[in-house]
């Protein structure tokens, strides 16, 4: 085996957590998962237009957090993770149309919503711990 001095050798940069192990990364894949389950009722002719956006907005926001753990600078996941906060936000806005249009529930809707808020508060969290 050959031994490299210290001074000759490459230094590999931090890597984020494998992103299983980020809380704000089970939240968000918690909601993606249950809004996938509450929009399988939504009406046929949403399929197309609430349905897939909801879906498609919270998948992002696990997605993002994948994406982002994967980078290879602080900085650059700190981006991918304001991407995830817009499309939690995108989520909620989704939600509580979809409760106001008539298509959920009171009661998905509070459980969802709540689900939300709790994926943006440890998305939050985990953008402010990461340096600048």
């Amino acid at each position: 085996m050959v031994r490299v001095p210290a001074s000759r050798r490459v230094r590999l940069p931090r890597m984020a957590p494998p992103y299983e192990e980020l809380h704000a990364w089970r939240e968000c894949h918690e909601l993606a998962l249950a809004v996938y389950r509450a929009t399988k009722h939504f009406p046929t002719e949403e399929q197309y237009g609430l349905t897939s956006q909801t879906r498609r907005a919270a998948f992002s926001a696990a997605v993002n957090i994948v994406e982002g753990s994967a980078r290879r600078s602080k900085k650059e996941f700190r981006r991918f993770l304001d991407i995830a906060l817009s499309s939690l936000a995108e989520v909620g806005y989704a939600l509580r149309f979809c409760r106001e249009a008539g298509l959920l529930a009171d009661a998905d809707w509070a459980a969802l919503n709540d689900r939300q808020n709790r994926a943006r508060f440890l998305t939050w969290k985990l953008y402010c711990a990461l340096p600048r």
